[in-house]
């Protein structure tokens, strides 16, 4: 039976993610270190598990309202309030999802018809193009560079846009690169998003993890912005949460009111045992976080220095969990240096070609595992690149 002429053709041209492709290499291998997926290593926090666990034992198993339970939206809204001092109503600013990822993919599907235009800066998490694509946009990739520690320029949005232009997705603190935007950089890029009348979803998965003092500023808090942006965010990353599948989006009442409606029909309503914990993270979780920050920060310095002090050139990622070294020098490609790599060292990690075609050269690495693993997956990984400088594993 030829099913290609029932297959919808768009999801046929899409590539399967880069990123699980190792990861399933990995699993089927023994001693291998893994530093492939970003996932906490991190268990959820007890008091947050408990409130799970108790919100089962007390029967609570039913359907919750189709946008979240209202204590979760008070609470959402109140993080942004504390954090960020950004005010919205859980009456109708404020959606709970499955995970971040379907809170993105609502924003394409409500907002980008037939020919619009998708700005998506890369490197960035492999799922923009794709659901760009699904949505019926064309996605128009902007090139940022090593030499601008991975940061989105304003010259450079300048430069992406066309009359077709709607939505710019704006990625950061970003994965892969764990680069950041800064206050200053975001008001220049605020500046072309005005004057071209542009939609902006805010990606602030990892908005709890930034180091070296700076403090995550949403591009929703630069004057004129508040209306014309989404912001996405969960707690997969910040409250090792990755398994609960909890998200959610803030934005203007008209587009949160159609969002709300394709997940009405799509999904129906988030998990309700992960809502009932969502609200104990938020309401008694800011310690966790830091503490897992600060584990985090302290992995992170470990493993750019060693990436250095090896050889392969790292700038130093102020956001998220990762780092992303050059590898140019190996004269292997991302590919070849990540497959030869799990071969014969048993270290898994991605090709920061996975991540968009910029991405080639590069590798990520997720610092997400425990600093034992680190260390034991540094050593291998400059034992590796000791042999391709010396040439005795041609």
């Amino acid at each position: 039976m030829d099913y290609n002429k029932y297959l919808n053709q768009s999801v046929q041209s899409i590539s399967p993610s880069g990123i699980r492709k190792f990861f399933d290499i990995a699993n089927e291998m023994d001693n291998v270190i893994s530093l492939s997926i970003g996932e906490p290593d991190f268990q959820t926090p007890w008091h947050i598990r408990d409130e799970g666990i108790r919100s089962l034992e007390k029967g609570k198993t039913f359907y919750s309202p189709n946008r979240g339970f209202s204590d979760l939206l008070k609470e959402i809204t109140n993080y942004y309030e504390r954090r960020f001092s950004l005010t919205y109503s859980p009456a109708d600013q404020t959606l709970v999802t499955v995970g971040g990822s379907e809170a993105i993919d609502l924003v394409f599907r409500t907002l980008v018809e037939e020919g619009d235009e998708v700005i998506i800066p890369q490197p960035s998490f492999v799922c923009y193009t794709p659901l760009a694509t699904m949505a019926g946009g064309t996605p128009v990739v902007i090139n940022t560079k090593n030499e601008d520690n991975f940061r989105l320029k304003a010259s450079d949005l300048e430069a992406a846009i066309t009359p077709k232009s709607k939505l710019l997705v704006l990625p950061f603190p970003n994965n892969p690169t764990g680069a950041i935007l800064e206050k200053r950089d975001l008001f220049e890029i605020a500046e072309v998003i005005k004057k071209h009348d542009l939609i902006v979803l805010s990606d602030e998965i990892y908005c709890g993890l930034t180091y070296g003092g700076r403090n995550h500023v949403s591009i929703a808090s630069i004057d004129g912005m508040y209306e014309r942006t989404v912001v996405v965010n969960g707690f997969s990353k910040s409250y090792a949460m990755t398994g609960w599948r909890l998200g959610y989006a803030l934005g203007p009442a008209p587009i949160i009111a159609q969002m709300t409606k394709l997940h009405q029909y799509g999904i129906m309503s988030a998990p309700t045992t992960a809502q009932y914990a969502a609200i104990e993270a938020l309401r008694h979780g800011d310690h966790d976080v830091s503490r897992m920050r600060d584990e985090y920060d302290m992995r992170r310095r470990l493993v750019v220095d060693t990436f250095n002090d090896m050889g392969l050139s790292c700038f130093e990622p102020l956001g998220a969990f990762y780092v992303f070294p050059c590898i140019k020098s190996t004269g292997l490609s991302s590919e070849e240096f990540c497959t030869r790599l799990i071969k014969e060292k048993h270290v898994a990690v991605v090709p920061g070609s996975a991540f968009g075609d910029c991405g080639e050269g590069f590798v990520r690495v997720s610092y997400s595992y425990s600093l034992r693993h680190l260390k034991v997956a540094m050593e291998r990984i400059r034992e590796f690149v000791g042999e391709l400088k010396d040439g005795s594993k041609d």
